[in-house]
């Protein structure tokens, strides 16, 4: 049994990996302010006798130095997401995802615990190739567009999580994740699978941004954990950065199409500009597509889930929590 810290773990990906790892028979302390992540991620291990959640935000260091006492590996999820997020507020993004970060990794250098250091495909940029390797050059945009301040900053995590792997031997594995979804995921933060389900359930109109012909690929929450707890599992993995991801690509446009498909009806698909949703100075990038052989070569396996077992997965969640919401409300409880 390990135990094991989790930063971000009340977040959609990070209450994933905190139920796994409780399910292998680990103990898992929990830090997270609750700002994107909910309790309710967490609603199904709450009462778990081998759950630690502690309430605070990882900016604040006197809680990162007493909440790594004890443990035996560090998994690092937490930051600030969400392409809405990091436009609308930059100094926020570049604070949260930079100081606490190095402060971890020099906490966690002192006793040499194994790290997983969640990073992200937006630290590639624009750059133009059709698909994407883990030693591809990194082509961020200017710095008067804040759209680039979460690939950027993810970028400073990234060298500082390797520089305390060959300067202090830290185990560090990075995992740049792609557009990953599943259950508990939600549209506040420009998520476009949880958005589109969503209005689509609500009749639509289902609203695309520019033309649709984005390229995006999508992997399954459960099959991404998979992917850290494998690389955790592999001695080899440490000091490397791995793309963690699906490598179907879909357009937007036709992400859209197959929802309202799934979901059936009269349901509209609108187009509407960037700027109308993120204002002027948004940049987008247009295709995001990896290449995860090093990830399939480390672990022997990789996310294959289809999309369309993807999406019936998250409608069915999305109906049943509108189910569960309605009959609250008919008996008078809160929603």
């Amino acid at each position: 049994m390990a135990h094991c810290l989790v930063t971000g773990g009340a977040g959609f990906i990070g209450s994933h990996l905190v139920e796994r790892l409780l399910q292998r028979g680990d103990h898992v302390r929990v830090v997270d302010d609750f700002s994107t992540g909910t309790s309710g991620n967490l609603e199904d291990v709450s009462g778990h006798e081998s759950l630690e959640i502690r309430n605070g935000s990882i900016t604040d260091p006197a809680l990162l130095e007493s909440s790594i006492q004890g443990m035996d590996v560090v998994f690092h999820l937490a930051a600030a997401v969400g392409v809405k997020l990091v436009a609308e507020n930059p100094v926020r993004t570049i604070h949260t995802n930079i100081y606490p970060t190095e402060l971890l990794l020099r906490l966690a250098s002192e006793d040499r615990l194994p790290f997983f250091l969640a990073s992200t495909s937006e630290v590639y940029g624009k750059n133009p190739k059709a698909t994407w390797t883990e030693e591809d050059d990194l082509q961020l945009g200017p710095t008067s567009r804040p759209r680039w301040a979460y690939g950027c900053s993810k970028a400073i995590d990234e060298f500082l999580g390797l520089a305390y792997h060959r300067q202090r031997g830290l185990p560090v594995v990075v995992g740049r994740f792609f557009n990953v979804v599943g259950p508990r995921q939600v549209g506040a933060y420009g998520m476009v699978i949880p958005r589109f389900v969503d209005q689509a359930l609500d009749g639509g109109p289902v609203v695309v941004y520019d033309d649709g012909s984005q390229i995006r690929c999508f992997a399954h929450v459960h099959e991404v954990v998979n992917s850290i707890l494998g690389l955790m599992d592999e001695p080899g993995a440490a000091g490397s950065v791995f793309n963690i991801g699906s490598d179907q690509p879909v357009s937007i446009r036709q992400l859209a199409e197959r929802v309202v498909a799934k979901v059936g009806g009269e349901i509209p698909i609108e187009h509407i500009a960037y700027s109308e949703a993120y204002g002027e100075d948004f940049e987008d990038i247009q295709r995001r597509v990896p290449e995860v052989d090093k990830l399939e070569r480390a672990i022997g396996s990789k996310p294959n889930m289809t999309l369309d077992e993807i999406l019936d997965d998250i409608i069915a969640w999305r109906r049943a929590g509108r189910s569960d919401g309605d009959a609250r409300a008919e008996s008078g409880e809160r929603v």
